[in-house]
This record gives C-alpha cells, sequence and structure tokens, in this order.
C-alpha cells in the first residue's frame, strides 16, 4: 500500500533503516533526529571505540613486526591526530546516512519528537514546533549510558563509555568498572594504547554470559600486558581527590587512578517521548513491550532498537527497522515473511584477541542437557595464523550429533568478528557441518580453521 505516512523519532540504525526501507516502498516518510543522524549510540559510542580499538591494533601490529623478520619500530599515541581521526569518520558516516535518506525522499527535521497521541507526532525543532499525522509511528530513540546515584560523572575525571572519545587526553590509570562486552572493550583499547588499566569485575569471570575458555583466554592476554584484574568486586563509590579518583567496593578494596570509565549498561530513551498521552505499555525498565513484528501494545506505534529491550546490537536495529517497514506497507501479507530470530544473531567483541559467536553456546547447551557435538580447532595450527605472527584462540563447533546440523559457534582470535559470518550463515540457513568442511577455502587463509572444526 502506498501514499502511508510513516514517522520515525531517532536517526540510529534501526530508525534511519525503517525511514529508507519504507520510503522505497512508496511510503511518505518524515525522519526526527535530535542530535546526530546515524545515531549518537552509533556515531559517538561504537564507531569512534572501533576507531580507537583499530589504532591500538596497528600500534601493537607495530610492536610484533620483529616476530616477522622487520626490524622493530618505535611508533606512539598522537592524541590530536586521534581525536580528527575520530571526528572525520564521524562526519562521513554522518553525511552518508542522511544523504541515503534524502536521496529516497525521507523529509528530515532536526529537533526532538513526542508523541501527542495515537496518530500524532510533534517535532520540537530551533524553528518551532512541528504537528504531523502519521498512518504509523517508530519509535528508535536508543539508550543512554547507565548512571548510579554513587557515580558523580563530571565528564573529565570520571566518566561514561560516551565521554571517553575523542579522548582529551590519554589517560595514566584509567579504572573501569563493570567487565561486559563494553568494559573489556575499554580495558583493551586503553592497555593497547599504553595505559595503565585497573578492571573491577564484579564476579570472578569477565564476560560472564560468553564460552568460559574465551573468557579465560582474554584475562590471561589482559594480565599478560599488565591489566590489573580485581575480581568478586563491586565498585559502591567513586570519588573525585583531586588529579585522582578512588573507587570503593563493597568488600572494601579501593583502587586509585587517575580516571574512572564507567561501563555498567544503559537505559532506554523512552522518558519525554509523550508515551503517557499513549496506551503503549511500558515495562519497569522503561522498555517499550513489542510482539514479533516490532509493533507496541497500540497497532499504529512500533518500537525498534534498543528501545525495544531486544539484543543491543546495531545489526539486529538495522533488521528490525527492516522489517517494521515490511510489516507497515503490508509486504508481510500474502507470502512468507520470517521474523528476527534474536538467537541466530551474531555478535563481537572487539578485544585483542577478537571474540564472536552465534548460535547454542557450549555452556548454555550443558546448563540445561543437551546432547551437542563439540569441535575445536586452535590457531596455532593455522597456516595464515602463522605467517601473520597471531597464532592465538581457536575456532569452535556446536552441532547436533544426530543430524549434523549447525547450532552455533564461537571464534577467538584475528577476524574473528569477520569469520563468524561463515557459522552465522550456516545457523540461520539451518545448515549441516559437512556443508561447511565441504566447502572449498581458499589457503592459506584464518577460515580454513572453520573447514577443519566441522571435518
Amino acid at each position: 500500500m502506498t501514499n502511508k505516512r510513516v514517522v520515525v523519532i531517532g536517526g540510529g540504525p534501526a530508525g534511519h533503516d525503517a525511514a529508507t526501507y519504507a520510503a522505497r516502498f512508496g511510503a511518505d516518510v518524515t525522519l526526527i533526529e535530535r542530535e546526530i543522524v546515524g545515531g549518537a549510540a552509533h556515531l559517538r559510542d561504537c564507531v569512534p571505540s572501533k576507531s580507537m580499538i583499530a589504532t591500538g591494533g596497528a600500534l601493537s601490529f607495530a610492536q610484533r613486526l620483529d616476530g616477522m623478520g622487520l626490524a622493530k619500530v618505535e611508533t606512539g599515541i598522537d592524541a590530536d591526530q586521534l581525536r580528527e581521526r575520530i571526528q572525520g569518520i564521524e562526519r562521513r558516516l554522518e553525511q552518508a546516512v542522511t544523504q541515503l535518506l534524502t536521496s529516497q525522499g525521507v523529509t528530515i527535521h532536526r529537533g526532538t519528537g513526542r508523541l501527542l497521541n495515537h496518530n500524532e507526532v510533534c517535532a520540537d525543532t530551533d524553528n518551532g514546533p512541528i504537528e504531523l499525522t502519521a498512518d504509523a509511528i517508530v519509535l528508535a530513540t536508543g539508550s543512554k549510558p547507565r548512571i548510579p546515584q554513587w557515580a558523580p560523572i563530571d565528564n573529565d575525571r570520571v566518566l561514561t563509555t560516551r565521554d571517553a572519545y575523542p579522548p582529551k587526553e590519554i589517560p595514566e590509570h584509567l579504572v573501569v568498572v563493570g567487565s561486559g562486552v563494553t568494559g573489556v572493550e575499554f580495558v583493551h583499547m586503553f592497555a593497547s594504547l599504553g595505559c595503565q588499566v585497573t578492571l573491577i569485575v564484579s564476579r570472578q569471570q569477565v564476560l560472564p554470559q560468553k564460552d568460559p575458555e574465551a573468557a579465560a583466554l582474554l584475562e590471561q592476554n589482559f594480565l599478560d600486558r599488565g591489566v590489573q584484574l580485581l575480581k568478586g568486586a563491586r565498585a559502591t563509590e567513586i570519588v573525585r581527590k583531586g588529579d585522582t579518583v578512588e573507587v570503593t567496593c563493597s568488600d572494601g578494596r579501593t583502587v586509585e587512578g587517575s580516571h574512572v570509565l564507567l561501563a555498567i549498561g544503559s537505559d532506554p530513551n523512552s522518558q519525554e517521548l509523550g508515551l503517557e498521552t499513549t496506551d503503549v505499555t511500558v515495562d519497569s525498565a522503561g522498555y517499550i513491550q513489542v510482539d514479533h513484528n516490532l509493533r507496541s501494545s497500540v497497532p499504529t506505534i512500533y518500537a525498534a532498537g534498543d528501545l525495544s529491550g531486544k539484543l543491543p546490537l546495531s545489526s539486529v536495529a538495522s533488521m528490525q527497522g527492516r522489517k517494521i517497514a515490511e510489516h507497515i506497507m503490508g509486504l508481510h501479507e500474502g507470502r512468507e515473511h520470517r521474523h528476527l530470530d534474536y538467537d541466530k544473531a551474531a555478535s563481537a567483541i572487539f578485544t585483542e584477541p577478537e571474540i564472536a559467536d552465534v548460535g547454542l553456546a557450549e555452556a548454555e547447551a550443558f546448563a540445561t542437557g543437551r546432547k551437542i557435538r563439540v569441535t575445536k580447532v586452535p590457531f596455532s595450527s593455522n597456516a595464515k595464523a602463522l605467517i601473520n605472527n597471531d597464532p592465538l584462540g581457536f575456532v569452535k563447533i556446536v552441532s547436533d550429533p544426530n543430524t549434523g546440523h549447525v547450532l552455533g559457534g564461537s571464534i577467538v582470535g584475528q577476524n574473528a568478528a569477520e569469520l563468524i559470518s561463515v557459522v552465522a550463515l550456516a545457523v540461520s540457513a539451518n545448515l549441516k557441518v559437512q556443508d561447511i568442511h565441504e566447502s572449498l577455502f581458499v589457503y592459506p587463509t584464518l577460515s580454513e580453521a572453520l573447514s577443519e572444526a566441522a571435518e
């Protein structure tokens, strides 16, 4: 159905994909974004952090050159150049997303969007309020770093993840609070840039939701690089003392550093959306409750991305936006329409080594008593890994012992985030390990380890 009026609030991966696809399908689309088209979490969080990690990776590679038949190269960090690089990438990506939207005929309003009722939205812009009527409304306002009452964020010495880049200065000693995905990426990032780093780990293992083997390997890598781990420690107080900051833990232990970075999760941006003017159901944490079509309790209102309470991944948010556009435009009717299966979403952690996984985890299968077959191949036996002088890590594939279907997998090592795509495709397409093993991979490549693990 064409000529539908669609209003999207939020220009991140979920919002701009919903807007772009709906416009391609013939809708009259308006997008409202108050900060940065492309998404603040995306362009001022994810992309900058990965840019800094790439810089740290280049530095790490330079330090390994003497193991590749080259003279060792002395190099360091230029903070000003690093900052300019990150801001340049941010600008280019925002321009690219904006151009894509406008090329599809999407109208963009710079301002804050809020609901007036089930079919009307107000965009509060610098030029005054603009009221819009819509047949469908997509809420994609993302999330913000979680800040507990005991953390006096000052954007100077006590930082959230969003304050850490571009860095005003490279910290002398960074204390990271939070050992989940975001926390360990920051540990790796700043350790690779030459900082002294202390990580406060509330449990007895970093990455408690990930493969224990992968977590143990990462922990050892941290220790080898001089990172201090405070295990079983839960931060309860942060006090700034001039040019230093002290963190106190629940067990009485304290650690002092030049800077503290908080990485303990995020909260949805569902406040000030005008949800009280609607019958949209919101849970106690502020996430909008949605069905398998990402539709809220109000048929005309959808929610996607972090706001939906599903997997907080850019790839997931983008796909949610596309699925919403298809549903709004009725493209799901009269044809096969596959709903999102969040259990089959691949994810990656951009540490050194990289960690990536998809589908059923080995520990999860054992916990539920499910019979599985696990095959593992170390990169230390892979020709390309040895050529690259980086043989750390492994490939692990989880399959059904009766049918041979690939159920999941995890990869630790160089380019794990790229390699996991093969396993993700196998999981999504219900392929068998034989399908991977009989594929003809290029030699020498890291991907050959996938074929060997599937053997």
